[in-house]
């Protein structure tokens, strides 16, 4: 297992409402300065901005010259989601903002639905692996930050953007654990032991984009896409027919004391970090840290403003924000991670494949719910 960053293999890689309602639209009224744009002393550089029509155009403009509406689809969670929102609204007074949110498998899904006239500008958030599966349906585009974020968070073709990675974690109740006197698990491996049958929480991959990762991150760190299936079947039987159908009640049950570990995301553990009574651990056996995207819709009704909400998601104030508040670890090089999360250089990361995530998913998945019905 080696110590490294997300594979190179990107290169063929390709929401919660305002009002908290699943699949739901609001109007919000919003402002903003514009985002300065990223330098382009290079030439090579300043072509690709300009063909991306980044942001040069943005800060020629004033911010009350913005207007009209964005569109914009998460699978994000309430509580950051609006607060991205709302920053944007303060900068941007002459822009509505209408939200639609649900999970990231349903609004891909209804992205490629409206291929044919689309409604959504902008799809914020869900796994790349996800997004890179429907990458026909999303439009090339550099940010005007791009020189702060890694080609390792971005895809070769400009189909989509990483604004969060986001590693992997055991989430667990030291309480439960203590009180039978187990060993906090430092493992993927160390779930499938006896005694933790029945006390993991874990989400069905067919439901969530996050539990899709966990799935094929344990399959590529234990043996490789063949023969990491039988890891797979050992962990399942170790579930005990408990699966939760929301990867956001994974972590809320185990605090809940109705799990004693889950898997998650570390942005939904760090939440937690004043609580004594649970912790997490980056499994020790290999984790992934595949960032959250967000891309331009094909054929955006709203194309200016799309990229001016791209610019301000991946913008230093933004990322501060939702890593200050919010737990989210940011992207850009030059920024530092939040209180309680460990450098990606000092966590184990397994060799994450995107290509084959996202071109099998259907199959990954089909095998998956094999498995429980077998």
């Amino acid at each position: 297992m080696k110590k490294r960053l997300l594979t190179a293999s990107l290169a063929a890689l390709a929401a919660l409402s305002l009002s908290a309602c699943s699949g739901g639209t609001k109007q919000a009224e919003t402002t903003a300065a514009p985002q300065p744009s990223a330098e382009t002393t290079a030439a090579s550089a300043e072509t690709k901005a300009e063909e991306s029509k980044s942001g040069g155009e943005a800060a020629a403009k004033a911010p009350e010259d913005y207007k009209g509406t964005v569109v914009v689809y998460s699978p994000h969670d309430a509580d950051p989601l609006n607060a991205g929102v709302n920053l944007f609204m303060e900068k941007y007074p002459n822009v509505k903002v209408e939200v639609v949110a649900a999970g990231t498998g349903e609004l891909c899904n209804r992205i490629a639905a409206e291929s044919a006239n689309p409604i959504a500008d902008v799809l914020w958030g869900g796994g790349a692996d996800s997004l890179a599966a429907f990458k026909d349906y999303f439009a090339p585009y550099v940010c005007a930050n791009d020189e702060f974020i890694g080609d390792a968070y971005k895809d070769a073709d400009d189909m989509w953007i990483g604004e969060s990675p986001l590693p992997m974690v055991i989430f667990y109740n030291k309480d439960l654990i203590q009180k039978e006197g187990l060993a906090i698990p430092e493992t993927w491996e160390d779930l499938t032991k006896p005694e933790w049958k029945g006390k993991i929480a874990y989400c069905l991959p067919s439901k969530s984009g996050s539990a899709y990762t966990q799935l094929c991150t344990m399959i590529l760190g234990h043996g490789g896409k063949e023969a990491g299936w039988d890891f797979i079947k050992k962990l399942y039987d170790n579930l005990d027919g408990k699966i939760v159908d929301s990867s956001g009640k994974c972590h809320k049950m185990v605090a809940d004391g109705e799990f004693y570990v889950g898997l998650t995301l570390e942005k939904s553990a760090v939440q937690y970090k004043d609580d004594p009574s649970v912790g997490f651990v980056y499994p020790k056996d290999g984790t992934s840290a595949v960032p959250d995207g967000v891309a331009l819709v094909k054929g955006a009704p709203n194309e200016e403003n799309a990229k001016l909400f791209i610019d301000f998601v991946t913008s230093k104030e933004c990322q501060t924000e939702q890593s200050k508040n919010w737990g989210r670890r940011p992207v850009r090089s030059d920024m530092e991670v939040g209180e309680g999360m460990a450098k990606l250089q000092d966590i184990v990361l397994v060799d994450y494949d995107f290509d084959w995530a996202a071109n099998e998913k259907e199959a990954i998945i089909e095998k998956f719910n094999d498995i429980m019905v077998n």
